[in-house]
């Protein structure tokens, strides 16, 4: 086999990811995900009693991402990460590859990572800061929380693993940024 025929092959094949890798963005703007909305009805049979509710006092209270993230593991959040690599560059001094360097995002100026050029979505937020709530917002939908984004990450719907992935990405600097109250 000789190069040309090589070149040909390997060719087609970036050709082959390019088509997939544009036909999910497409779909993806042509098709958004839906919320889901959970809608149900509790079916009680005729003759039983039903059980009463638990006082409101008894249920447990929502977990914000603040408590979530003190209790996450880093470690999860690199495995989580894994996905993010291809993209993003965790290490100090790291180049930036299609997406910007995440050594020592948290806290950050967004949009302020140098030699990159952001969307104008991103580029709106200008003033505020890669806090905690930011990134748990940006990380469960991108195209909700910077509608034009050019991020084609679809989103962490888990807050566990969202929070993980926070705790990874604080870790990612020489001094960490206070955890949330």
């Amino acid at each position: 086999m000789n190069s040309i025929e090589v070149v040909k092959i390997v060719g087609a094949m970036l050709a082959a990811a390019l088509v997939v890798l544009l036909s999910r963005f497409i779909t993806a703007q042509v098709y958004p995900e839906p919320e889901v909305v959970a809608r149900a009805y509790a079916v009680v049979p005729s003759g039983v009693p039903a059980e009463p509710e638990a006082p409101a006092a008894a249920q447990p209270e929502a977990t914000g991402i603040a408590t979530l993230i003190a209790a996450a593991e880093p470690a999860a959040g690199e495995k989580l990460f894994k996905k993010c690599i291809i993209c993003h560059s965790p290490d100090k001094d790291g180049k930036r590859k299609i997406g910007p360097n995440l050594w020592d995002v948290v806290a950050r100026p967004i949009a302020a990572a140098e030699g990159f050029a952001y969307s104008n979505a991103l580029k709106e937020k200008s003033g505020e800061t890669w806090s905690y709530d930011n990134l748990d917002a940006f990380l469960k939908k991108p195209k909700n929380w910077a509608s034009g984004t050019k991020m084609s990450f679809a989103g962490l719907k888990k807050p566990e693993q969202r929070a993980a992935v926070i705790a990874y990405l604080r870790s990612l600097s020489d001094s960490p940024a206070a955890l949330p109250q």
